[in-house]
């Protein structure tokens, strides 16, 4: 039975400053002093309602630092959550990130209740594909493997044979064994991986909105003018790309910091991914540009208290959908299992 909890919207309490100092001064680099305190009522709410529902909050690296920091017992990338998910032993997750990463977690752990905050949460890559769109393709080049990134909803990957994440792509598609490869939906991701392998791509019209955006003007300008290193994001554009000093996954990001540790570094993907990075990595000075994405900006700690409170906007995959998107969700994490042994 749902139990629904009838409780006060969180208020101000002077222990709250000394409760959660630490957090304060983690924060107090990105979120000025007062919006920290505005935070901080909502904050110890969710911790609270989180531990009376034995709830887990899992948060993507692009959430807010209020959020990542503050809220969330996992972070990392969409893969990376999915399968904490699957692994992790309450029954109740709570996503902060985009509705194709909880219906990823919904598919790798569907015994259990997936949350997320905000059903507004999407994104411009998920929805530039339908299953239907697959399906023509497939008719289109016969006996041609689909390979689909997670960016993707579950109807899409139900239809494709393997899954990739940007920091695995050129494995997987080499993994599938054949000399041309459907790759799915960001073109960018796509002329990227394609100038890494053999393998010939037939590519589809996807884009990031955010990404898609930045300018090989602003990457050289952030060089040029702040001596910065520079790390891109493979959605972007290839001239982007091209004046990068690192390509790679938003987990790559923080390895190739933490191992070349740059006195100056411009991030060239979305924001609070290097808000999140700068409290990691107080040491280096982090350039902007940077774009914020509008889906994940829907997800506030207002509305994960909510979704805690009244167990809502659970996410359900029919279990057809599921199964088949499962395999190809389990080939990806079959090649990555084979790399790890070689």
């Amino acid at each position: 039975m749902t139990v629904l909890l009838d409780l006060p919207l969180p208020t101000w309490r002077d222990e709250l400053a000394e409760e959660y100092a630490e957090l304060t001064e983690r924060l107090a680099s990105r979120i000025p002093c007062l919006e920290v305190s505005m935070h901080l009522p909502w904050i110890d709410a969710i911790n609270r309602l989180k531990k009376q529902r034995g709830a887990v909050v899992m948060a993507h690296s692009y959430q807010s630092p209020e959020i990542f920091h503050g809220v969330a017992d996992v972070t990392g990338d969409s893969l990376g959550l999915a399968q904490a998910a699957a692994e992790c032993d309450s029954g109740l997750i709570l996503l902060c990130g985009v509705h194709f990463m909880a219906e990823s977690a919904k598919i790798l752990a569907p015994e259990k209740t997936v949350l997320i905050p905000s059903l507004e949460a999407g994104c411009s890559l998920a929805s530039s594909i339908t299953a239907e769109d697959v399906r023509l393709l497939r008719r289109r080049h016969p006996g041609v493997p689909v390979v689909s990134y997670a960016n993707t909803s579950a109807a899409v990957k139900a239809e494709s044979d393997a899954i990739c994440t940007s920091a695995n792509a050129v494995q997987v598609v080499e993994s599938m064994g054949a000399p041309k490869v459907i790759f799915l939906p960001d073109q960018f991701l796509g002329r990227h991986v394609a100038s890494q392998t053999k393998v010939e791509l037939v590519l589809w019209k996807g884009r990031c909105e955010v990404h898609e955006k930045f300018t090989a003007s602003q990457a050289r300008h952030a060089r040029e003018q702040f001596d910065a290193r520079l790390v891109a994001h493979p959605e972007c554009p290839p001239a982007v790309l091209a004046e990068a000093d690192f390509v790679g996954s938003t987990t790559a990001m923080g390895r190739w910091l933490e191992q070349e540790k740059p006195k100056r570094v411009a991030l060239i993907t979305e924001c609070s991914m290097a808000d999140n990075l700068r409290v990691q990595f107080p040491a280096i000075e982090f350039i902007k540009p940077c774009n914020l994405c509008p889906h994940m900006q829907q997800i506030t700690l207002p509305n994960i208290y909510a979704a805690l409170r009244d167990l809502r906007h659970a996410v359900d995959v029919a279990e057809d959908v599921a199964e088949r998107a499962r395999a190809a969700l389990q080939r990806m994490l079959a090649v990555g299992r084979c790399e790890a042994v070689r």
